[in-house]
């Protein structure tokens, strides 16, 4: 019998077969469909890259048109659902509500009509509309508020905002938040895409599949990372501080949160993109003390770790600007989740075309011919 070499975490091993974005971590490249993420973030829209994503190829001016007004009219959601969300506890996590409101959606929707290029088309247009009023919908009732409708009126970013904050936003941070959207939206074989190519396998349908994928986003060690980012520059404080923090670390092999990439070993482009994005906010509405202090802590970290690849992620930056929007921090991680669905059901739509179920194996290290113990005797 062949014994196969373990990998932890399966690092390093092929799960799939992907032309939907590539990652050159010794260069810090990342592309989507072969376009680099600079060039999206610099010229496209969010709705525009999920179509390059979801159908493989940019959309004519027509075609996007008719994606936009799809989206448009399905962002609001059963008052079933609604009604369902009231009932969470305020103290819930945004991402619990999240995972249980989409696999909600399944049991209106799910026909499992997985050979209908109809139906799939429906579920994504759905499903992109409406996880956004399902996230600013629970951050409002939470409070003991009513959720605000969605107008029509306004594009797919600002839309989001001004349901989150009953508040038309600043054209800027409209602007702004739709390029975070579309530096979150694909990231190849990371965990959650992975849980969601693993759901898609067995032909279900796909609330389910982003239900799983959202379930997988919402650990620590995938999408909770910028959170986590902004309680340590709050711990932080100074940026006095900075260098005794990272040695305290460092001694005491902690991980820095929003620094190093299981790809990347030069700096993440999106945390790149990112910091501009920041400093355009901070140059209109005002400085924040934090960047100061996270400035100085890419500058420390990269003294003593650049060696081993160890950079800021897109976690690092992406905590700031969503914080200067007045986006509350345990809203960070379902806003991932709100552009990374889109990635989510490209990955869905390419699973379905070569489909096989995922059924890894595995290696075995227990025991052998153990005698089974009555009750009396043990």
């Amino acid at each position: 019998m062949m014994v196969c070499e373990y990998k932890p975490g399966l690092e390093g091993i092929p799960a799939a077969q992907s032309s939907i974005s590539h990652v050159d971590g010794q260069k810090g490249i990342l592309e989507y469909r072969g376009i680099r993420i600079e060039e999206l973030a610099e010229k496209s829209s969010f709705l525009e890259t999920a179509y390059l994503l979801i159908w493989g190829q940019l959309p004519s001016k027509d075609e996007l048109k008719t994606f936009e007004d799809d989206i448009r009219s399905h962002r609001r959601i059963k008052y079933r659902i609604r009604d369902m969300m009231k009932c969470f506890p305020e103290s819930g996590h945004p991402m619990d509500a999240l995972q249980a409101s989409a696999a909600a959606l399944g049991l209106f929707y799910s026909r499992r009509d997985l050979h209908n290029p109809a139906y799939i088309r429906d579920s994504v247009v759905r499903l992109l509309a409406t996880i956004p009023t399902m996230v600013a919908a629970f951050g409002l009732m939470r409070k003991g508020n009513d959720p605000v409708k969605p107008r029509d009126d306004l594009d797919y970013a600002a839309n989001f905002l001004y349901m989150l904050n009953e508040k038309e936003p600043d054209p800027l941070a409209a602007k702004i938040f739709d390029i975070c959207l579309i530096l979150h939206v694909e990231h190849t074989m990371n965990a959650s895409t992975f849980s969601a190519r693993v759901t898609a396998s067995t032909l279900t349908d796909p609330y389910a599949v982003v239900a799983s994928a959202v379930g997988t986003l919402g650990g620590p060690l995938h999408g909770g990372a910028n959170e986590e980012v902004i309680q340590m520059l709050e711990d932080i404080g100074t940026v006095e501080n900075v260098r005794p923090y990272v040695d305290d670390l460092l001694q005491r092999k902690a991980k820095i949160m929003g620094f190093g990439h299981r790809v990347y070993k030069v700096k993440d482009p999106r945390a790149t993109v990112l910091q501009n994005l920041a400093e355009q906010l901070f140059a209109k509405f005002g400085h924040d003390k934090y960047y100061d202090i996270a400035q100085e802590m890419e500058q420390v970290v990269a003294e003593k770790l650049g060696g081993k690849g160890v950079y800021p992620n897109v976690d690092f930056y992406s905590g700031l600007v969503y914080r200067k929007m007045g986006i509350p921090t345990d809203l960070f991680t379902p806003i991932f989740a709100i552009a990374r669905v889109a990635g989510w059901l490209a990955h869905w739509k390419e699973q379905l075309a070569e489909n096989r179920i995922f059924r890894p194996t595995q290696v075995y290290n227990g025991e052998h011919e153990v005698n089974y113990i009555p009750i009396e005797q043990r």
